[in-house]
């Protein structure tokens, strides 16, 4: 008989560790990242949960600050900045990621230490992935490191600092920590998947948030599947 990983997780609880993703995973994708919010039943869930677990972490691309706001729930540790700032590089090249968006002709995200160019609003995608593919190239001749994830093009320093540098991190603040959950639904969340396998633990569980614009392999890495936010907060009340 097959071993249901989510009901072990839940048997062990006080020696486990959820680690989510925010955009995507648990608040649904929106035109404008700024009107995003996280379900009151979401919310409501992961209370419960930090009162069971030995570690509750979000893993996101927003800054810290304005990720803890946003998710609202006391007693989740937040890792932002897709874990950028876990690598003092990331501070030196900042600037110049932000000089080169100056000169593009499209509006940018930007933050601490990257910026992004969303088009899930332009009115020819097709059109909008052909001129930030040519923002991408020039990135890449600065040094940059282009990243595509769900209609957007994000630019980021060349620094061993990722999403899969973040779970390490987590975890060996949490030495007790023996058994773990990653749940995400983009690109980068394929590197917090890497980060997952890469720990000494007796468990681990890779769920892939599945939506149409999916990147390759995230469901074929995944250990379990669901989709998108509803599907996620199933998930997390069996837990």
């Amino acid at each position: 008989m097959a071993v249901d990983p989510i009901a072990q997780l839940r048997a062990d609880s006080g020696r486990a560790a959820l680690l989510l993703d925010v955009d995507g995973t648990l608040a649904p994708i929106v035109d404008r990242p700024e009107d995003a919010r996280v379900p009151d039943e979401t919310r409501a869930e992961l209370r419960r949960l930090v009162g069971r677990y030995a570690l509750v972490a979000c893993i996101t691309g927003r800054p810290p600050e304005a990720a803890a706001e946003f998710v609202g729930v006391d007693g989740i540790e937040i890792v932002g900045d897709h874990g950028l700032g876990l690598d003092p590089e990331s501070t030196t090249w900042a600037g110049r990621i932000h000089r080169f968006a100056d000169g593009v002709d499209w509006e940018a995200e930007r933050k601490r230490y990257s910026v992004s160019f969303h088009y899930r609003t332009h009115p020819d995608p097709a059109a909008a992935e052909r001129t930030l593919a040519g923002v991408a190239a020039a990135a890449e001749a600065e040094g940059f490191r282009p990243r595509w994830g769900r209609k957007v093009l994000e630019l980021v320093p060349p620094v061993e600092a990722d999403k899969g540098a973040a779970v390490r991190h987590l975890l060996a603040a949490h030495p007790e920590v023996r058994a773990a959950l990653y749940a995400g639904d983009d690109t980068t969340d394929l590197d917090a998947f890497r980060g997952l396998g890469e720990a000494a633990l007796d468990l681990r569980v890779r769920v892939g948030v599945l939506a149409d614009e999916s990147p390759p392999g995230l469901a074929e890495q995944a250990d379990v599947v669901v989709h998108g936010p509803p599907g996620l907060l199933e998930l997390l009340q069996l837990l």
